[in-house]
């Protein structure tokens, strides 16, 4: 579903550097420090980290080996940034290692996220934040929701493949998890980003790369399948023209809280 960094990059990782400032920003990590970028992906988070706080010092995890030697290939930091393969729901760091632990557009696709909190609630120092964000799929990521809206459309059997109805992206999924998992001060509030494509194609042509559940549903599809869907995706969105450029809004839910005492 996610296993080529570069058509990754393309697809999503674009929106996610636009989102991982606001999640540093929400998360009030200390200027200096070792953190923890849970589910790292292609480095957006823990690059932005880096550069918001010259003296922290970052480890990413992500269990995906393409995707760790793509951050790794692109770190601008390698004196203070470092990634690895890793399983957000049972890490190899000791107990107390970071000072914070952050993760970006990862959450929902655990398979126990109450698990991975868990783990990182282990590895966060007593109060120390933990935070994530997960899109809204179901209202604020336009991207998103105009292609999906389009495919229930065209392809009424298709609903249930929906990202909206994915896991912890409706208003208080995220702070419910975290009060679950025992951690105080928790505060949940929506960010938003605007992305601006160049052309339709430079909106659509992403969707053509396998990325995600929405690339994976197109793969399925014949040529002429492929050709109504993205005519009905236009209608959608309804840019000006092909050719000029437009933008899109997406709002994802942030939630974050910081570890008690160990009893």
């Amino acid at each position: 579903m996610f296993a080529d960094a570069e058509a990754y990059e393309r697809f999503m990782g674009r929106w996610s550097r636009l989102v991982a400032p606001q999640l540093v920003d929400f998360t009030n990590v200390p200027d200096r420090g070792q953190f923890l970028d849970i589910g790292s992906g292609t480095g957006a988070l823990a690059f932005s980290l880096a550069e918001g706080k010259p003296q922290a010092h970052v480890e990413g995890i992500d269990p995906s080996k393409q995707y760790v030697a793509y951050a790794n290939s692109k770190n601008p930091f390698p004196d203070r940034v470092s990634f690895e393969e890793g399983d957000a729901q049972k890490m190899r760091f000791r107990d107390a290692s970071f000072d914070a632990s952050l993760s970006l557009l990862v959450f929902n696709f655990i398979p126990d996220p109450a698990k991975a909190l868990e783990e990182a609630r282990r590895v966060t120092k007593v109060g120390g934040a933990i935070s994530a964000a997960v899109w809204d799929y179901g209202e604020g990521m336009r991207m998103l929701r105009a292609f999906w809206d389009s495919v229930v459309k065209t392809d009424a059997k298709a609903d249930s493949r929906d990202e909206k109805h994915m896991p912890l992206c409706r208003a208080g999924e995220l702070s419910g998890l975290w009060r679950q998992g025992g951690l105080e001060n928790v505060q949940e509030q929506p960010q938003t980003v605007t992305m601006r494509f160049a052309t339709f194609s430079d909106y659509w042509d992403a969707f053509l790369l396998g990325q995600g559940p929405a690339g994976a549903y197109v793969g399925t599809l014949q040529h002429d399948q492929v050709s109504a869907l993205r005519d009905e995706v236009k209608r959608q969105v309804s840019p000006s023209s092909e050719d000029r450029p437009f933008s899109l809004p997406a709002r994802v839910w942030s939630v974050r809280g910081t570890v008690p005492k160990r009893v």
